[in-house]
């Protein structure tokens, strides 16, 4: 009895089930209404951003040539300073004194050069008198020539203390900004110094250096035909701050380097900017905006597409059913619309919204038009 009751219990339950089910399903030939668009061709501009860092068209690290103590600092951090401006000074007192002792050696050599002149002369008369022999002329003339060796040796250590006394006074190579000054008065500084002395950084014009993906330079490649044309082809660019405000001056790309990175696949290009108001500082950070323009192109929103593994696709609306089709798009968009290259044409009819929710086949009634 108990196990009749539960048969007719369960026979109930199935009956309510599929019921219900009935109740909610939609007859496959019912139509539904959908918003709908006729694809044409616009024209678009599109930003493509690129992390971007910024350095000084000249960053040049001010190493002294000789060593000794920092006897002045000349300068101070962020000051601008022009091509021969002094900036350090080397305690000097040994290197004049050595330059003191080098013109000393000068002026003994040229004696000893002038009295080995009077002996040659000497000895030339007394040879042509017949008194002497010619090994003693000779060895008369070899004392000159030795003696004019000594002056040229004591003449180049006179240079060399000349330079040495010079380097002391430590001056800027370029127009530029003076970077930080790691060392102070009094401390021992040389060549072989861990840190430079200072950085002096000519940010009249800055570089922004950034990377783009080796497929899109073959693109670029393509389109121009080889990088040169493609970097004379290239729009302005512009430069997003780390603030996220837009830097007022356009710039221009310059280089695109030859060598793909093998870690990241990417290649470096160089851009540069005119800095006027030195608004820009050498180790900055930013973003180049590139703007790309499409022409006659076909645009959708991205509403009216959907993901099938790693294809886009749309539904077509094609004899009132809802047809899907794979498309390609640009690898830019805006975040809202995508640009077709392949896969619609104008005069087309697309589902434009809430396409992931259309089945193939599906009946359509077309709604609002874009």
């Amino acid at each position: 009895m108990k196990k009749e009751m539960k048969a007719v219990f369960l026979t109930a339950f199935t009956c309510l089930f599929v019921f219900a089910s009935c109740q909610k399903e939609q007859p496959m030939g019912q139509a539904g209404t959908y918003k709908t668009m006729k694809v044409k061709t616009e024209n678009r501009e599109l930003p493509s951003s690129y992390s971007a860092t910024i350095r000084g068209r000249q960053d040049i690290e001010i190493y002294p040539q000789v060593g000794g103590t920092l006897q002045k600092l000349c300068v101070t951090e962020g000051q601008r300073v022009r091509k021969g401006q002094t900036l350090f000074i080397i305690d000097q007192v040994p290197y004049q004194a050595a330059l003191k002792t080098a013109i000393a050696n000068v002026n003994a050599a040229e004696a000893a050069v002038a009295t080995a002149r009077l002996t040659y002369q000497s000895k030339q008369n007394l040879f042509d008198q017949k008194i002497i022999s010619d090994f003693d002329l000779q060895q008369a003339k070899n004392s000159l020539l030795s003696a004019q060796a000594t002056l040229a040796q004591a003449e180049a250590q006179r240079t060399n203390a000349q330079n040495s006394l010079s380097y002391t006074t430590v001056t800027s190579p370029a127009d530029g900004v003076v970077g930080t000054l790691p060392y102070r008065q009094g401390a021992l500084v040389g060549s072989n110094i861990p840190q430079p002395l200072t950085v002096v950084s000519d940010n009249s014009q800055m570089y922004v250096y950034f990377s783009m993906t080796e497929n899109r330079l073959l693109e670029l490649t393509r389109e121009y035909g080889s990088p040169e044309k493609a970097i004379e082809n290239m729009p302005d660019v512009k430069l997003l701050l780390s603030d996220g405000t837009e830097y007022g001056t356009t710039g221009r790309v310059e280089t695109i380097s030859g060598v793909v990175d093998r870690s990241t696949g990417a290649v470096s290009l160089r851009a540069v900017f005119d800095n006027p108001n030195h608004l820009l500082h050498s180790g900055s950070s930013g973003n180049i905006i590139i703007p790309v323009s499409y022409k006659n192109c076909v645009v959708i929103p991205q509403d009216a597409t959907f993901s099938l593994q790693d294809k886009i696709m749309v539904y077509k609306v094609i004899d009132g059913k809802a047809t899907s089709a794979n498309i390609t798009v640009a690898p830019t968009n805006n975040g809202k619309e995508y640009i077709v290259l392949d896969g619609l044409k104008a005069g087309e009819e697309i589902i434009a919204e809430g396409a992931g929710l259309v089945r193939e086949g599906t009946p359509v009634n077309a709604g609002t038009q874009k």
